[in-house]
């Protein structure tokens, strides 16, 4: 009876499927085989490596960085309704205008060189516009400045943020006289006494002079040589409200140019600000493809 009843509940349990695999399988005498392992996520993408194995951050970094500067720059040219420049290119190993040792103080009005560059310089100091003083900050564009003393006694501190800013400092004389209807005596104490008085206020002695009106002589050349003066700078374009006036009949730019603006404001510009007047020289300079370069990098 037993081993009827046992029989009878190997097959019900064969019917209704009750045997674990493992059983089966043992059971055929068969090993089981684990069902494979979960594939891992594959890793997110990495950052550039540098030659070292670690993420190139530099690489990253610097881009960021010339991205930023460019945006910035832009929204600064809009602030004054200007494009920005082109970058100007890297300044000569060997200045092309020098001084030889013991020789005349060369006089320019332009720089030798076949680059599209101009040169910007700014005469006496009489408008002292603090929107000017932010514009330059803006637009980092240099300019010379060619201080008169009568001009700027009143407030030197005003042209101290335009010199930390890197724009140069040059001479411009004490009073403002021409030139050639003093002796030699009278020009070196005109030169000289200005070049004590820049010295004192911001630090360096000027190595640039231009004479006042552009009036010049022997005797000046002779005197400035004396007070330690590398160039005596005259120029080739003057700015006024809107436009420029050219020396040469092609009323053109050409490359190395040198150009004159004054420390002016609405009274003498007919209304202008030194600020719009400015804007208006950039506007002249680019619309015929030049940028700005620092007069100091070349002399």
């Amino acid at each position: 009876m037993i081993a009827v009843w046992a029989a009878l509940t190997a097959v019900a349990l064969s019917v209704t499927g009750c045997t674990t695999p493992a059983a089966s399988d043992e059971a055929a005498g068969r090993t089981r085989t684990p069902p494979p392992a979960a594939k891992a996520p594959e890793a997110p993408d990495q950052a550039p490596k540098a030659p070292g194995g670690a993420p190139d951050r530099a690489q990253d970094h610097a881009r960021d960085h010339a991205r930023d500067k460019a945006a910035g720059q832009a929204a600064a040219y809009r602030k004054w309704g200007l494009r920005p420049f082109a970058a100007p290119p890297a300044p000569p190993a060997v200045k092309p205008v020098r001084r030889a040792p013991g020789g005349p103080v060369p006089v320019i009005s332009d720089i030798p060189t076949d680059e599209k560059i101009v040169f910007i310089t700014i005469d006496d100091g009489t408008e002292k516009d603090p929107e000017f003083v932010a514009m330059m900050k803006d637009l980092d564009i240099p300019v010379t400045m060619f201080l008169t003393d009568s001009a700027i006694r009143a407030d030197y501190g005003y042209f101290t943020p335009l010199a930390a800013l890197g724009h140069g400092v040059a001479n411009h004389t004490l009073t403002h006289p021409n030139l050639r209807t003093l002796g030699r005596e009278a020009q070196r104490r005109e030169i000289c006494g200005q070049q004590a008085k820049l010295a004192q206020q911001y630090g360096t002695a000027p190595r640039l002079f231009r004479p006042p009106y552009g009036n010049w002589n022997e005797d000046t050349r002779a005197a400035a040589g004396t007070c330690g003066v590398d160039a005596i700078v005259l120029w080739r374009e003057s700015m006024q409200i809107k436009n420029m006036q050219y020396q040469r009949a092609d009323r053109k730019l050409h490359p190395g140019d040198i150009i004159l603006a004054h420390f002016r404001g609405p009274s003498e510009l007919k209304g202008t600000s030194m600020t719009e007047m400015t804007a208006n020289l950039l506007r002249r300079i680019q619309d015929q493809g030049f940028t700005v370069a620092r007069l100091e990098d070349y002399v």
